[in-house]
């Protein structure tokens, strides 16, 4: 199993706004919505854009590219959820954000 990364501050990171961050070879696009963080893989399955630049709205990222819709909580596909991305654990440990992506 994976250890936890930090990926910044809390203070670093602004409600409803994703940021990418590579955490054991991968990017994770990391999200704070009403204070609470989550993180799902950072590319879009449809055509690689990062959902991290994506439009959050309530629980969801809208890809920049080509308005795939995904749950930042769980990586659902919003207009099929038989399709996910894979989402992540994440951590607050004092002020640090950490996210753990298993190997």
């Amino acid at each position: 199993m994976s250890e936890f990364e930090t990926v910044g501050k809390v203070s670093d990171f602004e409600e409803n706004v994703g940021q990418a961050h590579p955490v054991n070879g991968r990017m994770v696009a990391v999200f704070m919505r009403n204070g609470e963080f989550s993180a799902i893989d950072d590319l879009c399955p449809h055509m690689g854009a990062s959902l991290a630049e994506g439009h959050v709205e309530e629980d969801t990222v809208t890809c920049p590219w080509h308005a795939w819709r995904f749950c930042i909580k769980d990586g659902t596909w919003e207009d099929n959820p038989r399709v996910k991305v894979d989402s992540f654990e994440v951590r607050v440990v004092g002020e640090d954000v950490q996210v753990r992506v298993n190997d």
